[in-house]
């Protein structure tokens, strides 16, 4: 059974909710509260689908802008993945190389070259783009 896109329902949907771009935290809580409802919804229509990824873009969109999140350094990634797992430095090396490369890159004193960074990945079983 396909479900089609009952457009009078997303209509009546969005006068109820009224979703617009969030510019107040007292917006972001109305929108973060639907958004939930929805999120765990069971059986959600075609339409509350729809409306559910309009209001989380809005969200995401409040969300970058109010609380930007800055790029971690390459080193900085790789030592919150170390102290995560459990990880030592010194069970990096012959992975990356020596003992003092292995520290070198650790505290950011040298960079990760891509064959590092494939190693790492490989390593840590994540990207290696996470390196570069």
């Amino acid at each position: 059974m396909t479900l089609t896109f009952d457009q009078a329902a997303y209509c009546n949907l969005l006068a109820e909710v009224a979703p617009k771009v969030i510019e107040t935290q007292e917006e972001y809580d109305r929108i973060l509260a639907v958004t939930e409802r929805l999120t765990f919804a069971k059986n959600r229509t075609p339409e509350e689908r729809a409306l559910h990824k309009l209001l989380v873009t809005l969200i995401e969109a409040y969300e970058s802008q109010k609380y930007p999140i800055d790029k971690s350094s390459p080193h900085e990634i790789l030592q919150h993945i170390l102290e995560s797992s459990g990880t030592r430095q010194a069970d990096l090396v012959g992975v990356i190389g020596s003992s003092g490369v292995v520290s070198e890159v650790v505290n950011g004193k040298r960079s990760i070259s891509k064959a590092q960074a494939k190693a790492l990945g490989d390593y840590f079983k994540v990207s290696p783009t996470l390196f570069i």
